[in-house]
């Protein structure tokens, strides 16, 4: 494992530069600007400010105080950050933390830095504190894609990362939590490595599999048709992605304006409710996808989501803490994925981006988790 230290070139910002000199936006068109979470306007306003007002060199500096590094893994380049636990913790808790997309392990720093920032008395000379482990996912910013004969699947990723647990960090055991694209490798993790995962914290509960979706309870089916509805107008980006990424990502690796609208867009459209996140911080989200040259590699997981296999059930035990963007989710729907589902409430707020959004909330949780899995 070696140290790393995110340096974009001088020539990359001068390029970044010129490009957003050259934009062109184009007109309105009808009433479009109604469905979308990101106007022309706000999205200019944006350009604008990433143009004359935002200052990469200041996050490359900020980013510098987490610890960084490359690791690899059967043969797999990892970009990782690795927080240690606190200062005065007699015993450390790992969890590894999973972003989605588009996002990246920048987003889960909040968190990490919360979690990995506290000691909890056990009493009797014990005290808890937490390593948190924040990798990039495969293709994702500063970790290598993967090779062709290796999917983006659940399993894949699921048995790299076990391997940066085990085999790099050296831990027997660990905590997982995964949002998004990232919930997806945490559920395989606790399902296939259940000796080495003492509990998976979810924000994303699983979807049952198909096979073990056949007669769903009233209010699971009501759920269902009622989520499926909310997102039946907003999954044309999933189906480009996933049947057209090459010419989508041609598209948006040359255009610094046009990736700035695509992962915006989505930002802003799954946050829920509030004004989250400042131009600096949706910018920042933006940059390192545009510098690392990434977002084509990041489609890789709605590419091959038809070589995921199903997932089978999850016997280690999980805490679920429902994002309000599946608010509502029944239990029971979710208990055909989690067979010891320890315990279940419902966010007040964070919504897709639940650990970026609040991450004390998450933090607290997932410590309140992990006290009850030592008493076991």
């Amino acid at each position: 494992m070696r140290s790393f230290r995110i340096q974009v070139p001088d020539a990359d910002l001068d390029e970044l530069r010129r490009r957003l000199e050259e934009a062109r936006l184009p007109g309105a068109i009808g009433d479009a600007a109604e469905e979308s979470a990101l106007s022309l306007d706000r999205l200019r306003q944006l350009v604008d400010h990433w143009r004359d007002g935002f200052d990469w060199r200041r996050v490359e500096r900020e980013l510098a105080a987490v610890p960084q590094f490359e690791a690899e893994v059967d043969g797999q380049r990892l970009h990782v950050a690795r927080l240690p636990a606190a200062e005065g913790a007699t015993e450390a808790v790992p969890v590894i933390v999973f972003h989605g997309w588009p996002y990246s392990f920048v987003e889960m720093l909040p968190l990490a830095t919360a979690l990995a920032g506290r000691v909890v008395d056990l009493g009797g000379g014990r005290v808890l504190g937490f390593e948190v482990v924040v990798p990039s996912l495969p293709g994702y910013g500063f970790s290598a894609p993967l090779a062709d004969d290796r999917p983006f699947t659940g399993p894949v990723v699921a048995e790299l990362m076990h391997g940066l647990m085990t085999e790099v960090l050296g831990h027997a055991r660990y905590l997982s939590y995964g949002e998004d694209v990232g919930s997806t490798t945490s559920d395989w993790l606790a399902a296939l490595h259940p000796e080495a995962v003492i509990g998976q914290f979810a924000t994303h509960a699983a979807f049952p599999a198909a096979s073990r979706t056949h007669d769903l309870t009233v209010a699971e089916q009501n759920w269902l048709d009622r989520h499926d509805r909310e997102w039946a107008r907003g999954l044309a980006y999933a189906r480009v992605q996933a049947t057209r990424p090459e010419i989508l990502a041609a598209a948006l690796n040359d255009s610094p304006v046009g990736l700035a609208a695509w992962i915006t867009e989505k930002l802003l459209a799954w946050a829920g409710d509030g004004a989250w996140w400042t131009d600096d911080e949706l910018l920042t989200t933006v940059s390192l996808y545009w510098f690392t040259q990434s977002i084509g590699s990041s489609f890789r997981p709605y590419r091959d989501h038809p070589k995921q296999p199903e997932l089978p059930l999850i016997e280690v035990p999980v805490a679920v803490a429902v994002q309000t963007g599946e608010r509502g989710l029944p239990r029971s729907y979710a208990a055909r994925t989690y067979t010891d589902i320890r315990s279940w409430t419902e966010l007040d707020e964070g919504a897709h981006f639940t650990a970026w959004q609040v991450p004390v909330e998450v933090a607290d949780r997932i410590e309140a988790f992990v006290v009850t899995l030592l008493d076991d």
